[in-house]
């Protein structure tokens, strides 16, 4: 006698039940950090090839608190309220078919499309299969929260398009913030020279993690330490002192600029033309196996992720007003409540 067409493979356990509502850190309009706060919404419905992850720690990202703002990608925000974050790390608690190698009980970690799909800062999220990865074993879920995107916008600009080798000199603006400490680490790891810039209490730090040559950018103006660099990789671009354009004047002829933040420097690429220098903007894409090959390095120890501060769900907004403060070292990472 054959089972149903819908009965389970042999052996299996039932899923998990999925609730049809969830804690969720909101907002009902773009603007101050305090209009993020805590609200119920529903759980997202998976289509197609999308997981329902339970999430266990959400990172937060600049990005976050531009589109918060009204800034970032806000005008794409469907509808209010609107659940903002793109990092995440949970468990799988609904797979896309039953055969699916990320079975439920998988710990996964990867980054949502906001403001496509709804975001991480909740109980659950729904996202696609290409956009995630297995948690690296080695990380508990508060660190690899604090992976995904910035992890995932360093490989793309230091590996991806800088092409980071021995020999090469790369200069890091910002590198110790989410992204930069990962540049910094990626681009040492394939074997460039690696000049860093960052604030004072930040110096011995960026030596631990790498950096050839520091620049306190307090004390010191970069154009005045540093000339003949192959690569800058621009995470600040002339929101702050004309860092960006100031750049331009220690690259090598035909050297490369990347430029990753959004809105940093609307006159780059002209700017870098009439300077005889090779430029890009970089936008990061949710990428499950690029996220895989950084998961080994996590595992090996060859690069880390530092979190510097961690909020509860409930403490969204003030999570968001450190990461404007401009002071943090790392990732800070948002812990979601299981009930």
């Amino acid at each position: 006698m054959t089972g149903s067409p819908d009965a389970s493979p042999a052996g299996a356990s039932a899923p998990p039940v999925v609730p049809e509502t969830m804690r969720a850190a909101v907002i009902d309009t773009t603007g101050e950090a305090s209009s993020l706060h805590e609200a119920t919404v529903p759980v997202p419905a998976p289509y197609n090839s999308e997981f329902i992850v339970q999430v266990v720690a959400a990172g937060i990202n600049p990005i976050d608190a531009k589109t918060r703002a009204g800034r970032g990608v806000s005008a794409g925000i469907p509808s209010f309220p609107a659940v903002l974050g793109y990092d995440f790390s949970g468990v799988v608690v609904k797979s896309p078919y039953e055969a699916h190698p990320f079975a439920p009980g998988t710990e996964v970690y990867g980054m949502t499309m906001v403001p496509r799909t709804s975001g991480s800062y909740a109980q659950y999220v729904a996202v696609s299969s290409l956009s995630v990865a297995k948690k690296p074993a080695a990380l508990s879920h508060v660190e690899a929260a604090g992976v995904p995107l910035a992890a995932l916008t360093a490989w793309g600009m230091v590996v991806e398009v800088a092409k980071a080798h021995q020999g090469q000199r790369i200069l890091i603006h910002a590198a110790s913030g989410g992204v930069g400490h990962f540049a910094l680490q990626f681009a040492k790891y394939f074997g460039a020279h690696v000049i860093a810039t960052g604030s004072t209490r930040n110096q011995e730090w960026l030596r631990e993690l790498g950096a050839d040559e520091v620049i306190d950018h307090a004390t010191t103006r970069f154009e005045d330490a540093v000339s003949n660099v192959d690569v800058v990789i621009d995470l600040v671009g002339n929101v702050s002192d004309n860092t960006g354009s100031r750049s331009l004047a220690v690259l090598r002829d035909g050297g490369l600029i990347v430029n990753a933040p959004t809105g940093s420097w609307p006159t780059f690429l002209a700017e870098a033309a009439d300077a005889g220098m090779r430029a890009t903007t970089y936008k990061v894409a949710p990428d499950g196996d690029s996220l895989s090959t950084i998961s080994r390095l996590l595992e090996s120890g060859d690069v880390r992720v530092f979190v510097d501060q961690v909020f509860e769900l409930g403490h969204a907004a003030q999570a968001h007003e450190a990461l404007e403060s401009g002071h943090t070292r790392g990732k800070i990472v948002l812990t979601i409540p299981a009930h």
